[in-house]
């Protein structure tokens, strides 16, 4: 829980009556690999933060082929806002990419800090944006080819190249395991 309380205080101050409130509404959940944090076709009924491990938000496209969009390793929110917020089904799904260790909120209780925490909702919203560029900062940009993109995830996300499968960071990127393999290899 110290985690996510130090991630708030970013935001605003709180009290010991606030903190004790948010700490009675969270729980601990615990995701082993490829477990879905919530799925396509599902309504999301939880705020995740994530203390150890790392998630990733993919999809299926027309062909059925599996696609990577994002990544989200510790001390970060890990939900689908818009249809969280809406209450209506998801089209991607997060998932874990290894071992996941998350503090949740369900909706109700969630609901409950915007309406008894003063200025909950001003947070929310700054923690929000911050999820939203912590999806897509630093998106590969597909007109580079394939060996730039890998050396800017490098870049962007150090070490977390080696804690994700090779087939999520392949799909991610645009290109096949194989490739990635073969680029790999090129660079060591």
């Amino acid at each position: 829980m110290k985690e996510f309380l130090e991630y708030v205080l970013q935001f605003c101050s709180l009290n010991q009556q606030q903190i004790a409130l948010i700490s009675k509404k969270a729980e601990l959940l615990s995701l082993g690999k490829d477990e879905y944090f919530s799925e396509a076709g599902k309504v999301p009924k939880q705020v995740g933060f994530i203390v150890e491990g790392v998630m990733r938000g993919c999809y299926y496209n027309n062909k059925g082929e599996e696609i990577t969009r994002f990544f989200i390793n510790e001390n970060n929110l890990t939900f689908d806002y818009i249809n969280f917020d809406a209450e209506t089904a998801s089209s991607e799904y997060l998932q874990a990419c290894t071992n996941c260790k998350l503090i949740v909120f369900s909706k109700q209780n969630w609901e409950e800090l915007l309406r008894t925490i003063f200025g909950w909702d001003n947070v929310t919203n700054r923690m929000i944006q911050l999820c939203i560029f912590q999806k897509y900062r630093k998106a590969p940009i597909i007109s580079q080819d394939a060996t730039t993109r890998y050396l800017d995830f490098l870049k962007n996300f150090p070490g977390l190249a080696n804690r994700i499968p090779l087939k999520y960071l392949a799909s991610y990127l645009g290109v096949t395991a194989t490739s990635l393999s073969r680029i790999r290899t090129n660079i060591r």
